[in-house]
């Protein structure tokens, strides 16, 4: 089976009103080319994720200086360590978690803000948590510069969910831990969606749903990504 080769997310980015070296028109057909070749040719069917992508301006979520492969098939760093996935895989994570416009969801793993914006225009409201704290504040400002209002960042340990707005009708983990976090399961509510790469080098990315308080866990395809951090002494 073909292995998905991911990872998640201090470059600066710079503001989207800064200049940027290519149109906004260029962009535009760079993300609907991104939608045919990428997403829609391995079987992203979802209307509303297709057109999030479309929507969202992936560019100024990665450096200046790499804006020109903003839209090219494969992962790009973002600094910390970090990179923002590839567009197929953060479609393929949307698209599992079937949202519909009024769910309450969480991301563990913000690093530019790109998947909680995506997150952003298919759900009502958007709660991310961000362990590198350098990162959270860039993607916080740059969300509140895009006007995204039903956004909530957070710097912590993102393997102990948010307890304070539980439950969430869908969970999204951009980063692997060895298992499923317990605190997250937890969270999740009824009829909810969990989706999360779990395991070591190579893992695998799983949707967890819950039911009558059980949980089913189904396997979906081979990924690698960055492991899930702690924070010191946990």
């Amino acid at each position: 089976m073909k292995i998905v080769l991911i990872a998640i997310t201090v470059l600066t980015l710079s503001s989207p009103m800064a200049s940027i070296g290519e149109s906004e028109t260029a962009f535009a057909q760079k993300r609907a080319q991104m939608v045919e070749d990428q997403l829609k040719a391995r079987g992203i069917k979802d209307p509303r994720v297709i057109q999030a992508m479309l929507t969202v301006k992936r560019h100024l979520f990665v450096p200046t200086h790499s804006r020109n492969q903003a839209y090219e098939d494969y992962p790009l760093p973002i600094g910390e360590g970090q990179t923002i996935s590839q567009p197929y895989v953060v479609a393929l994570m949307t698209e599992l978690l079937a949202l519909k416009g009024r769910e309450r969801i969480l991301e563990i793993g913000t690093g530019s803000g790109y998947q909680a914006a995506i997150l952003a225009e298919l759900a009502k409201e958007v709660y991310t948590i961000e362990l590198l704290a350098p990162l959270a504040r860039q993607a916080e400002k740059l969300l509140k510069e895009l006007d995204y209002k039903n956004i909530q960042v957070k710097s912590g340990d993102g393997f102990l969910g948010w307890p304070e707005f539980a439950p969430f009708d869908g969970i999204i983990v951009t980063c692997a831990p060895e298992k499923i976090p317990e605190p997250l399961l937890a969270q999740l509510a009824e009829n909810g969606r969990l989706v999360i790469p779990v395991g070591t080098y190579v893992q695998e990315l799983k949707l967890v749903r819950k039911r009558k308080g059980r949980t089913t866990v189904t396997d979906i395809v081979p990924v690698r990504f960055v492991p899930m951090l702690r924070e010191k002494g946990k």
